[in-house]
């Protein structure tokens, strides 16, 4: 697959399944917050293995600074492995895995991944305090 087609297809959009959702900022009394679409880790890994094969791919983590984590996603292109990494701080809940996953994420955006998802309309909706949050 040549430079472009492989673009295309890590920066196809995901079929609805794929996408969940979270709320971001909230109103001041807390009846509203804006809705946030997201891709999962199994959605970045389900799109690096139809565009690269199960073999054509690796992740490596590290530790960075106290309390964040790297990821770099590479990618075998030709006869060469191509990284890009991001990073994320470690999570409230289940600190160090937050933190893979978010820094996943961040650097599956690095290869388009799922970035269309930032230039969705901001929707404001409806949402019930549950517990603390």
């Amino acid at each position: 697959m040549d430079a472009t087609k492989i673009v295309e297809a890590l920066q196809a959009p995901f079929p609805p399944e794929d996408i969940e959702w979270r709320v971001g900022s909230t109103n001041k009394d807390k009846t509203k917050g804006l809705a946030l679409a997201y891709i999962t880790n199994r959605a970045i890994q389900n799109r690096l293995d139809e565009v690269f094969g199960p073999f054509g791919w690796q992740n490596q983590f590290k530790e960075w600074k106290q309390g964040s984590q790297l990821c770099g996603i590479s990618v075998k292109f030709e006869d060469e492995w191509i990284t890009k990494w991001d990073g994320a701080d470690d999570s409230n809940q289940e600190a160090t895995k937050g933190g893979l996953s978010d820094s996943m994420k961040r650097a599956a955006y690095q290869w388009g991944i799922g970035r269309y998802l930032y230039k969705l309309p901001r929707i404001w909706v409806e949402i019930e305090p549950i517990g603390r949050s």
